[in-house]
């Protein structure tokens, strides 16, 4: 109900912050699925939806600015159009920095291993440099080039992240299984 009323039919195309509100609906998911599994809901379905939640304005934000005039012509207020380049790039550094450092958080805190700690870090890393590109690039084939690569490289960053997280917990029940 979230997703497709509020959001799509309504906030989307009504506001520049239409992405954050969005990433909350997106969020929501691996929320759900904990509370359905294990009957309540604990700090690991907030870190992923926490993930989530920041990882979705670089991630459209990324493609909003390389693909400007296709969200003005749909009449979708993103956040290029409305509040300009420049604010949507510290805008994505910002968000970035945010993501990566939750992401990163729970492996020192205890909550995740240390394969997805790594991993996380890594990909963090690709992940901020990219960002770092599309706020340096401000003009010319170098700025629609840094976004299209974030936007890219923030599937591949999403997708590693909870494919380690599943790979890790696969090893640990293995390891449980036969220790």
């Amino acid at each position: 109900f979230f997703y497709a009323v509020i959001y799509t039919m309504w906030l989307k195309r009504s506001t520049a912050q239409n992405i954050v509100i969005g990433g909350a609906a997106g969020a929501l998911p691996p929320v759900v699925g904990w509370a359905a599994a294990a009957g309540s809901v604990s700090i690991e379905p907030l870190i992923l939806f926490a993930i989530i939640f920041f990882w979705t304005p670089p991630h459209f934000w990324a493609l909003a600015l390389y693909r400007t005039d296709d969200f003005e012509r749909a009449n979708v207020p993103m956040m290029p159009n409305v509040a300009g380049p420049d604010s949507t790039r510290l805008q994505i550094l910002l968000y970035t920095i945010v993501v990566v450092a939750i992401a990163i958080a729970p492996w020192p805190l205890g909550y995740f291993d240390m394969a997805y700690g790594i991993v996380a870090s890594v990909a963090g890393a690709g992940m901020l440099w990219r960002a770092i590109q599309v706020y340096r690039h401000r003009e010319g084939e170098a700025a629609g080039k840094s976004a299209r690569s974030l936007f890219f490289f923030s599937l591949i960053y999403l997708f590693v992240l909870f494919a380690t997280l599943l790979a890790s917990a696969m090893v640990h029940i293995v390891l449980r299984m036969i220790g």
